[in-house]
């Protein structure tokens, strides 16, 4: 493998920054996509549903990403995804006024996701073969803080750009933003060993799922109870702030529409900063972070959910409400972003070279099978507690706490 001494090589160093371009479009039109169709129809089940759909083609192209990154140059995929996506939007931006924009929508998230999916796996695989074992939690960290930061950045400046000039800009800057990281992308060297070939895709797929499901579970069976914790999380949390953000503050709330618009950018910039600040602080403490507390990361992550339902049920003022979510919202990300650092490095610290991709890829797909039913759960359920939304937010609440305190007592026992 052609790994440096140092963290910042020539080619983690380009992989970083164009992760900085690529995940910056990609948070923009995450953004701006979801919330025009939301500002259209005004229908949280519609929006809940919409998103579930979306994320069905990342659990299914997942798996095959981590198949294609440990048998195809990861280089190449990264920079054929990328112009692929540019080539997708530029699609939307033609055909957006002329066909249903329900199912072109659809389509396009489904598109978006799915190459996000199959996209993932080659960039988290490729930092065993770009730094030594000694920086893997430093390399997550960066990986994890330029996420973050793209995240902050792409919601903010969409949120902005859509509130004051419509959707369109938006469609052209994040085109241009793939486009440019796609060329960036063509300069990596990423060492890569060529492994022999099965006679057909189904035998691939049978043989590496048969392999990465047994080590998860057998060979390192911590990983699998992980898994199970944040299957649980995605389903009853995330899903739950993935719908609700969006549809409390544009549709609840009672602030005028571009306000509205404008205000669940800076949240979703807050998540994203949270994020930032766990990915720089999992750098910071690289060494001081422990397995055996893990589980406590999980349990502020439950109890940040309280205060969101408290605020809504007791007090009037929008903006104090919206104040409260904000900030709990930045608390959980920061706090989920340590959880997730610390379970990254443990699978690239325990997964053999020629079974990190799949792993990789195993862990995305199972992880994300739980949000597209959170996602058409919350759905349902805001709709159907109209005006009384506090109350799916303190059911969230009591499910994660319940999660966290299983997850405690897992990480415990596992560690004594």
């Amino acid at each position: 493998m052609n790994q440096t001494s140092k963290l910042f090589s020539k080619n983690f160093t380009l992989v970083v920054i164009g992760q900085i371009i690529s995940l910056f479009g990609n948070a923009a039109i995450r953004f701006a996509l979801p919330l025009y169709l939301l500002n259209m129809t005004g229908s949280s089940a519609l929006f809940g549903t919409v998103t579930a759909c979306a994320i069905i083609p990342s659990i299914l192209l997942t798996p095959v990403g981590g198949i294609i990154a440990d048998r195809v140059n990861k280089r190449n995929i990264m920079v054929a995804l990328d112009f692929f996506t540019a080539f997708v939007i530029l699609i939307f931006s033609v055909l957006m006024n002329a066909v249903n924009l329900v199912v072109l929508l659809t389509t396009v998230l489904m598109l978006l996701y799915g190459i996000a999916g199959a996209y993932q796996p080659s960039v988290q695989a490729s930092i065993p073969a770009l730094v030594s074992k000694e920086h893997f939690m430093a390399a997550n960290s960066v990986i994890n803080t330029i996420s973050s930061f793209s995240s902050l950045i792409g919601p903010v400046l969409g949120g902005i750009l859509y509130s004051t000039h419509g959707l369109y800009p938006v469609l052209v800057v994040c085109m241009i933003c793939f486009f440019l990281s796609a060329l960036m992308e063509i300069f990596i060297k990423i060492p890569h060993e060529k492994q022999p070939a099965e006679t057909s895709l189904s035998a691939i797929l049978k043989k590496d799922f048969s392999e990465s499901f047994a080590f998860i579970t057998k060979e390192k069976p911590f990983i699998g109870k992980t898994l199970l914790t944040i299957c649980g999380i995605n389903l009853f949390l995330s899903s739950m702030i993935i719908v609700g953000l969006p549809y409390i503050i544009t549709e609840v709330l009672d602030l005028p529409s571009a306000l509205s618009n404008q205000l669940y950018g800076y949240a979703s910039g807050a998540l994203a900063a949270g994020g930032l600040c766990g990915g720089i602080s999992a750098g910071i403490f690289a060494g001081k972070l422990s397995f055996r507390k893990s589980g406590n990361l999980v349990m502020v992550c439950a109890l940040c959910i309280f205060p969101m339902a408290l605020s809504m049920l007791l007090i009037s003022s929008p903006l104090i409400n919206y104040a409260v979510i904000t900030l709990c919202c930045f608390i959980m990300m920061v706090f989920s972003t340590l959880f997730t650092v610390q379970m990254m490095t443990f699978v690239q610290s325990e997964t053999p070279a020629n079974l990190i991709g799949k792993v990789i890829a195993l862990i995305f797909t199972l992880s994300t099978c739980a949000q597209p039913l959170g996602n058409a759960l919350y759905g349902v359920l805001f709709d159907l507690c109209a005006a009384r939304e506090y109350l799916v937010i303190i059911f969230s609440g009591i499910t994660s706490l319940i999660i966290a305190f299983r997850t405690q007592t897992l990480y415990r026992s596992l560690s004594s």
